[in-house]
């Protein structure tokens, strides 16, 4: 099984540049507290990376 991260919406992307909302939403997020269980991949921990005040890894497995 691959080892997957869960990540956790903390932040309103409300008065935020485009790019941070559009990599919410490739994150799979649009709401605040939703969770989400995403795969370790380096493009993911890079997407994590850019926006650190709006998210949160709750949770590695794997």
């Amino acid at each position: 099984m691959a080892k997957t991260i869960v990540v956790k919406q903390i932040g309103s992307p409300i008065r935020r540049p485009a790019i941070q909302r559009k990599t919410l939403v490739g994150l799979g997020l649009n709401k605040m507290h939703k969770t989400r269980e995403l795969e370790d991949t380096p493009a993911i921990r890079g997407m994590v990376a850019r926006i650190p005040h709006l998210v949160e890894i709750v949770e590695e497995r794997g």
